[in-house]
């Protein structure tokens, strides 16, 4: 596990830049942190990471919003209205889960194993980042991050 400690949002940013120019198709990198944590905001980065120029923002009404245009798409699901990985199977997003470019899913606790919990899926995509972002005050966030697969 590795943990940064992140002093401004353009920070978060930028640590999500690191990860989109780094990405592979195939990437699913799964975000858990509360409402405010940042996983937007990492989720912007790692988009612009990418080369996708659109804004980026929250799907969390939409659940799944598509961005092309750069190196590889991206796809950003947010799970935080769904409460099941039935709900979300049923929602027809785990396509996501294996995606033919980077999935940055929020609310990832709610279909993916965290650790020291019981598995609520079987198995991780075969390259999963899982993320944790903590607040520790107004301005950093501690994130933890773990890489899982290929």
């Amino acid at each position: 596990m590795v943990t940064h400690i992140s002093h401004s949002p353009e920070e978060t940013l930028a640590l999500g830049e690191a990860w989109g120019r780094a990405a592979s198709a195939g990437l699913v990198i799964g975000l858990t942190g509360d409402l405010g944590a940042g996983k937007t905001q990492l989720a912007k980065g790692i988009a612009r990471g990418l080369g996708i120029t659109g804004r980026i923002h929250s799907p969390t009404f939409t659940l799944v919003n598509e961005y092309g245009g750069g190196r590889l798409p991206m796809f950003h699901v947010d799970l935080y209205r769904l409460q099941t990985a039935e709900q979300i199977a049923t929602a027809g997003l785990e396509e996501y889960f294996r995606p033919a470019g980077v999935s940055v899913i929020e609310w990832a606790e709610k279909y993916f194993p965290v650790e020291g919990t019981k598995s609520k899926v079987q198995g991780l995509p075969a390259q999963f980042r899982r993320v944790q972002i903590e607040t520790i005050n107004e301005s950093e966030r501690r994130i933890i991050y773990e890489d899982f697969g290929a």
